[in-house]
């Protein structure tokens, strides 16, 4: 599984698990949402599930659970500073349209 994190994503996620020393790690996978079908999900894990796989990134333990595997696999994870907003951004090379807002994403 190759999953890139920017210098920016690195940052942002020590500082999460900084904060949350029980956390296993930090979770990075998808679930069915929006009006394009896929939507990112990036949040702490507390543990290890059955079907999840972590990885080392640049020393930020990344879990992805398989069924997101296939969807996220060469995903570059940014995150960016515009004006009062902060979000997390994902360039990711399965995607094959995003919905008008940008919250949701589709795949061959």
């Amino acid at each position: 599984m190759t999953i890139t994190i920017t210098p920016a994503a690195s940052d942002r996620m020590r500082h999460f698990l900084a904060h949350t020393p029980t956390a296993a790690g930090v979770r990075f996978g998808v679930k069915r949402t929006g009006c394009s079908g896929f939507a990112y999900v990036v949040d702490l894990a507390e543990t290890l599930g059955d079907g999840d796989q972590m990885v080392d990134v640049d020393g930020v333990p990344l879990i992805v659970n398989d069924k997101s595997v296939a969807l996220v696999e060469g995903t570059v994870i940014d995150f960016q500073r515009q004006g009062l907003n902060a979000s997390f951004v994902f360039h990711n090379p399965n995607a094959t349209g995003e919905c008008g807002c940008g919250e949701s994403f589709t795949v061959g």
